[in-house]
C-alpha cells in the first residue's frame, strides 16, 4: 500500500471536516441537555444512622441480579475490616467507617447513585447509558464499545468492567432493580433491609422525608441531604449523623451537573473516534511505505556488494591467470635455455 504524506494529511482534513459538520448538526455525544422530565423520578433515601452493616442488602442484590456467589458468605462480617468498592460481580457494597469523635462505627451502603444528569451518559459517545423515567440509569451492552470513559467520568467511582470476560466484556453497575420496578416491586436491597435504613419512593417525597427527619432530630443528623444538589442531583439520597467526607462521600463535587461541565471537552470525542481509523490507516500506510523503501535500499545495497565482490573476484582470477601464464612462460623459456645450452655443449664435445 503506497501513500504520500500529502495524501494522508488530505484524508485527515477531509474526515475532520465531515465529522465537524456532523457534530454541528447533531451533537449527540456530550451535551448540556437537562433531564427535566426525570426530576421527580423514583429513588432511594439511605438513612446512614439506621444502617447496622448486616450486608443483607448485598445478599439481596446478589440474588435478584443473579450475580456470582462471593468467595465469603454474606453473613461473614469480617469483610468489613477492609474498604471495598463495587465490582462487576457485586453491584453494591457496605463499608464500615470510624469517624472522628464517634463512639461507634458507621456503616454506609454504596452503589450507583443514578444521577439526574449522569456523567456516564454524558461521557458515552455511543449512548450506551441513558436516564430512564423511573430514575434508573440504564446500560445497553450491545451499544458499548468498551472505551470505559464512563468509569473515568463517574465522580463516585462506581462502574466496573468485566476484565475477566475476554470476548463480551460489559460495564457493570446497580440497575436500581429496573426489571423489578417494571413489575411494581421494590428494589431488592430496600425490600431486604431489616432496619428500614432504605426508603423507596418518588425523589421529591424522599427529599421531604429527609428534611423532616433532620428537623425533628437536629442532634442526630447533619443538616444536609446528600445527593439533593451534588452534581446536579442524584436519585439516591443520603442523610447522616457525621460529616459525609468522613464516610467516603465526596464533598467537593459542587452543584453543577456533569453534562454542563463536560459539554465542551467531550463534544470532540466523536471527532477523535471518527478520525482514529483514518489516523491508524495513514500511520499504517506510511509505515508500510517506509518498510518498502528500506527493503528496496537493502536489496540495492546487497546487489552492489555482490557485484563488487564478483568484480573483485574476476580481477583476482585474471591476475592469477596472468601470473600463471607468466610462470609457465618463464618455465618454458628456462627449459629452452637449458636445451640450447646442452646442445651447444654436446657440439663442442664432438669437435674434440
Amino acid at each position: 500500500m503506497s501513500i504520500t504524506r500529502r495524501k494522508f494529511l488530505g484524508w485527515l482534513g477531509a474526515a475532520a471536516g465531515a465529522m465537524t459538520m456532523g457534530i454541528e448538526k447533531n451533537a449527540g455525544a456530550a451535551t448540556n441537555k437537562l433531564f427535566t422530565t426525570h426530576l421527580n423520578s423514583l429513588g432511594v433515601l439511605h438513612d446512614i444512622t439506621r444502617c447496622i452493616g448486616c450486608r443483607k442488602c448485598e445478599a439481596a442484590c446478589n440474588q435478584v441480579n443473579s450475580l456470582p456467589a462471593p468467595e465469603r458468605p454474606f453473613d461473614d462480617l469480617t469483610v468489613l475490616d477492609k474498604w471495598r468498592r463495587t465490582r462487576a460481580e457485586s453491584y453494591t457494597v457496605v463499608n464500615r467507617y470510624a469517624p472522628t469523635g464517634s463512639s461507634s462505627p458507621v456503616f454506609v451502603k454504596n452503589q450507583c447513585n443514578h444521577c439526574l444528569e449522569p456523567a456516564c451518559a454524558s461521557a458515552c459517545f455511543v449512548k450506551a447509558f441513558r436516564k430512564l423515567p423511573t430514575g434508573a440509569v440504564a446500560y445497553n451492552a450491545s451499544l458499548c464499545v468498551g472505551c470505559r470513559y464512563c468509569m473515568i467520568a463517574c465522580p463516585f467511582n462506581i462502574p466496573a468492567y468485566e476484565y475477566n470476560n475476554a470476548f463480551t466484556p460489559r460495564v457493570m453497575k446497580c440497575t436500581l432493580c429496573q426489571p423489578r420496578l417494571e413489575k411494581g416491586q421494590l428494589p431488592g436491597c430496600v425490600e431486604s433491609c431489616p432496619k428500614e435504613a432504605l426508603t423507596f419512593g418518588h425523589r421529591g417525597e424522599l427529599v421531604k422525608i429527609a428534611r423532616k427527619r433532620i428537623q425533628k432530630y437536629p442532634y442526630r443528623y447533619i443538616d444536609h441531604v446528600y445527593g439533593e444538589t451534588e452534581m446536579g442531583g442524584t436519585s439516591w439520597l443520603y442523610i447522616s449523623g457525621v460529616p459525609f467526607r468522613e464516610i467516603g462521600l465526596r464533598e467537593d463535587l459542587g452543584v453543577q451537573s456533569a453534562p454542563q461541565l463536560t459539554s465542551g471537552p467531550l463534544a470532540s470525542v466523536p471527532v477523535v473516534v471518527g478520525l482514529w481509523p483514518v489516523l491508524l490507516t495513514g500511520i499504517y500506510a506510511i509505515s508500510k511505505r517506509k518498510d518498502k523503501i528500506a527493503e528496496e535500499e537493502k536489496n540495492d545495497q546487497v546487489a552492489r556488494v555482490i557485484a563488487d565482490a564478483k568484480k573483485d573476484m574476476e580481477n583476482k582470477l585474471a591476475a592469477q591467470k596472468d601470473k600463471l601464464n607468466q610462470e609457465k612462460q618463464a618455465a618454458i623459456n628456462l627449459e629452452v635455455k637449458k636445451a640450447l645450452a646442452g646442445a651447444a655443449k654436446e657440439a663442442e664435445t664432438k669437435k674434440e
